[in-house]
């Protein structure tokens, strides 16, 4: 059965190029402005481009918050990009508002010791932590383009699926949870590589969504 993804739009989403992503992949997004909108859909993106506490404001204007929370804790598959990987955390440095905390733990700053301009801006390879359905263990060159200024750090260990490197440090790209993960990087920005990886998803959704970890 083919899965009716939802695309969530709050007004600051990149849309127009997840949309573009989807549809080489013969893939239509329903677009979901409202609670009632999620009736029609099995799956959901929630992408973002900005800052945090504006985004949890048009967020909460949608009235979707405590029915993506709900979403979260009912382990329906959910996606996450850019901003939207961050505020599906508990809190952010960048804001006092708090994240829809379907995953535990906060976001901060990307450290400035490490002799790396901020923000992250460019084509980063990705480090593979554990197993989830956007990634392979046998790829060899996950590039990715990232663009943030922020790094979710997540409570629990076991829900990182991948990191970057960030001069020394490695910083978060991927969490993963059950049926619900989030991407750091821009997988619509990624050419080939992170069009295999949202092919990757729809068809682990389309497969059924068994649980992953």
């Amino acid at each position: 059965m083919r899965t009716r993804l939802g695309l969530i739009d709050y007004g600051m989403g990149n849309l127009h190029s997840v949309q573009k992503a989807f549809e080489r992949l013969n893939q239509t997004l329903k677009i979901v402005r409202s609670p009632k909108e999620l009736n029609d859909v099995d799956a959901l993106i929630l992408p973002g481009v900005g800052s945090f506490d504006p985004a949890m404001n048009q967020l909460n204007q949608t009235q979707l918050i405590p029915h993506l929370r709900l979403w979260g804790n009912e382990n329906r598959p959910l996606l996450g990009i850019c901003l939207g990987l961050q505020l599906l955390f508990e809190s952010s440095d960048e804001g006092s508002k708090p994240g829809l905390g379907i995953f535990k733990g906060k976001v901060q700053k990307l450290p400035k010791d490490q002799g790396e301009r901020i923000p992250h801006m460019g084509w980063s390879l990705l480090n593979q932590r554990s197993e989830c359905p956007l990634l392979n263990s046998t790829d060899k060159n996950n590039w990715m383009y990232f663009v943030h200024s922020y790094s979710a750090i997540p409570k629990d260990q076991a829900d990182l699926a991948a990191t970057t490197q960030f001069g020394q440090s490695q910083v978060t790209a991927i969490v993963w949870k059950g049926r619900v993960g989030a991407c750091q990087f821009h997988p619509e920005k990624s050419s080939k590589a992170g069009q295999i990886m949202l092919k990757r998803w729809i068809n682990w959704l389309n497969s059924g969504t068994p649980i992953s970890k």
